[in-house]
């Protein structure tokens, strides 16, 4: 189920499915020659943090761990930053609405993303369409990602591309929201005053 802030700025109310704290697992593979040691195929642990603060906007923030075959954390794998708009596509149809995001990653990579929502169901397709980078960062030219609500869970696969290496998949997870504490007092609020009768 979906809920709706109270305060969420309409313009991104659309975007409302993504709200909250997810976490779980997924796979990396780096593209060819990129992998440094500690960097290959490898199982990964994802935290990602949807919230807004009633401005047109909502912030985004994904951490991620290299897990170990027991799924204990071994090291960072990449962290990023970002933010995540609704507009009036200045590109297409007119009037069409697509989604835009500004992210920046720990790598000293910039990125511009558009995208559009599916009709009908909570799921975002997204494409680069700018690239920064420092000196020293990895080679890379573009990607895209897919992101949906399926099942009560969070999924999203990224692709990347580099000046010598075409699209390819590169990261995907699947992640369960995390229950904020003011949920768990509401759910708490909701049980029978003895706590007893919850049992019967």
């Amino acid at each position: 189920m979906i809920e709706i802030p109270s305060d969420l700025h309409k313009d991104v109310v659309s975007l409302a499915f993504l709200l909250g704290t997810w976490e779980g697992a997924g796979v990396y593979a780096p593209l060819p020659g990129q992998d440094s040691p500690g960097t290959e195929k490898c199982n990964f642990g994802q935290e990602i943090v949807f919230r807004h603060d009633g401005r047109p906007f909502i912030e985004y923030r994904s951490r991620s761990w290299v897990l170990d075959s027991s799924g204990e954390r071994i090291r960072p794998l990449e962290n990023e930053h970002g933010f995540w708009r609704v507009t009036t596509n200045q590109h297409g149809a007119s009037g069409e609405r697509e989604v835009e995001v500004s992210m920046v990653r720990d790598d000293g990579t910039v990125e511009i993303w558009y995208g559009r929502l599916a009709d009908g169901k909570p799921q975002i397709d997204l494409a680069t369409d700018a690239v920064a980078r420092v000196e020293g960062s990895a080679p890379y030219s573009g990607g895209k990602r897919l992101y949906g609500f399926v099942k009560e869970e969070l999924l999203w696969v990224g692709e990347k591309a580099a000046p010598e290496v075409p699209l390819r998949p590169y990261m995907s997870a699947q992640l369960k929201k995390v229950l904020s504490p003011a949920q768990l007092i509401k759910d708490i609020n909701d049980l029978p005053d003895d706590g007893i009768a919850f049992f019967r």
